[in-house]
Parts: structure tokens; C-alpha cells; sequence
């Protein structure tokens, strides 16, 4: 093991590897007390290691739990376990308060699930020939704000699962079909924390070296 990759005091597991690789910031995602139950964290790497700035104890994950690493499937209900980039935030506003790249969802935008797509796990605008999507301007405000989980995007594996997101929680509560939610006054407060770069490590209890 390199020295800037040697554990400092207090370390979580996955941050050597993080630092190794220059990662600035990690939205961790955790197994709560019971199904759905999730809790999420923000980790800031400084000159002293990492430091937890943020946290959310009122998250959720899919409503089947965390698959095991490289396990998640197409309509499973299962979180992925791993490490991911979140490249993109969304939402229905014109704009929203954070640094990172952001896209508002139209009434055409759709996300395609349906295995079978040559543009499966992508977001694409309707009219689409894909036999299921999902739609981003939804009639509730799960997508008002949200983040694309870079999960099964390059490459992309029909079937491996599509659409895994952070957005705001369903206040009538339950699971979700594999993303992490959060109430919508801390995915706010989330978003405006976030820098370029920063990845989300799901269920890091699973995940090894």
C-alpha cells in the first residue's frame, strides 16, 4: 500500500481508495434500522482526512434493501451497492441551487427502463420507441429536485437496473425501486453542498478493497 493510500486515524474503510483517487467529497448511503430504512452522510476529504459535514437519518433505499455488489437486476427493488459518480442534478425548476450540471425535466423527458432499448438507462424525449420509460416531470414531487447515479452507465448491461437516482422522499413513506431518497429539505440542503466530482457509495459494508 502507497503512503497516500495508508489509513489515517478514525478513517472510514473506503477512504484511502477515495483519497487515491482524488475524490473530494462521498454521499454515503448506509442500511438503517430495518427495510427501507437508509442513512445518509456527506464526507468532505481535507488536509486531516475525511469529515462527516452533513447527514440525514430520515433516508430511504429500495424497498428490497442493497443488492450484493454487481447483483442488482432490472425491476428487483434493490439499491446497488458500490461506488458511483453523480454527475448530474435535476429537477423541475428552471434552475436550482448547486454547483453541479443541472437539467430541468420537461413533460417529454422520459428515462428508459425497458431492457430491450438500444437506449436503455438513458434519458431520452418523447416520442421514444422504447417500450417502457419513465417519466422526469412526474405528477408528485419525488423528481423536484434529484440526482442521476451514475450506476450502469458506461457500460450499460441490459438488464443490470436503470434509473437509480437521490431524490426527495415520497412523505407517505415506503421504499423506493432502488434509488435513495431523502425529505426534500435536506436533498436541498444536499444539493447545495455538492462540488463537481463527488461520488455515492452505496452500502460500503459490502463492499471490499
Amino acid at each position: 500500500m502507497s503512503p497516500v493510500q495508508a489509513s489515517l486515524p478514525g478513517e472510514p474503510a473506503w477512504g484511502p481508495r477515495l483519497r487515491a483517487a482524488g475524490v473530494r467529497q462521498a454521499l454515503v448511503a448506509e442500511p438503517g434500522a430495518g427495510l427501507p430504512a437508509a442513512h445518509a452522510s456527506l464526507w468532505e476529504n481535507g488536509t486531516g482526512g475525511w469529515v462527516r459535514a452533513w447527514e440525514c437519518a430520515a433516508a430511504v433505499a429500495g424497498r428490497a434493501g442493497f443488492a450484493a455488489p454487481g447483483a442488482k437486476r432490472e425491476g428487483d427493488g434493490c439499491s446497488p451497492s458500490g461506488i458511483f459518480g453523480l454527475s448530474l442534478a435535476f429537477g423541475y425548476a428552471p434552475q436550482a441551487d448547486t454547483m453541479l450540471p443541472y437539467r430541468r425535466c420537461t413533460a417529454a423527458d422520459r428515462w428508459v427502463d425497458d431492457p430491450e432499448s438500444p437506449d436503455y438507462n438513458r434519458w431520452v424525449t418523447a416520442p421514444h420507441p422504447a417500450r417502457s420509460a419513465e417519466r422526469m416531470r412526474r405528477d408528485d414531487a419525488l423528481y423536484e429536485f434529484g440526482l442521476v447515479v451514475d450506476y450502469n452507465r458506461d457500460p450499460v448491461v441490459p438488464g443490470a437496473g436503470s434509473a437509480i437516482f437521490v431524490h426527495v422522499r415520497d412523505e407517505r413513506g415506503g421504499g423506493t425501486a432502488g434509488c435513495l431518497a431523502l425529505p426534500r429539505v435536506e436533498m436541498v440542503a444536499l444539493l447545495r453542498r455538492l462540488r463537481p466530482g463527488a461520488v455515492v457509495v452505496f452500502n460500503p459494508a459490502a463492499l471490499t478493497g
